[in-house]
């Protein structure tokens, strides 16, 4: 499944911030834990990752080593309590809730805010 949100929602539904704009994107149960789905929100490729029951951390589509849209494909794992994505074409390793290389080296990912209103899974752009 794709998700796509590059409009913006009717009045009332985006909720603004000094930081950004809060887009709501999907239901909390249209994603599967401890799987990735992409979304486009407001232009952007944004890979988003169900950890648990109720949360949810996004970071950013795009691979920062090979630059091609294919972190959502990635593996989930876990470094100490802190939730990770592999990539799934050079295996660095990110942790999900900064976008930090695990091996504390490299480029990172960029994360981005999420929160869960209502059942609603809303990312911050």
């Amino acid at each position: 499944m794709t998700l796509q949100l590059d409009h913006v929602p009717e009045t009332g539904s985006v909720r603004s911030e000094t930081a950004g704009t809060w887009y709501p994107i999907c239901r909390l149960d249209d994603l599967e834990i401890c799987w990735g789905e992409a979304a486009l929100v407001h232009g952007r490729q944004v890979a988003l990752f169900r950890v648990d029951s109720l949360t949810v951390l996004a970071v950013s589509h795009r691979d920062p080593v090979s630059g091609s849209q294919v972190m959502a494909r990635g593996i989930v794992g876990s470094k100490g309590q802190r939730f990770t994505i592999t990539s799934p074409l050079h295996k660095e390793i990110y942790f999900l809730d900064s976008g930090e290389p695990v091996a504390g080296n490299g480029v990172a990912l960029r994360s981005f805010p999420v929160r869960v209103v209502d059942g609603v899974v809303e990312v911050l752009v």
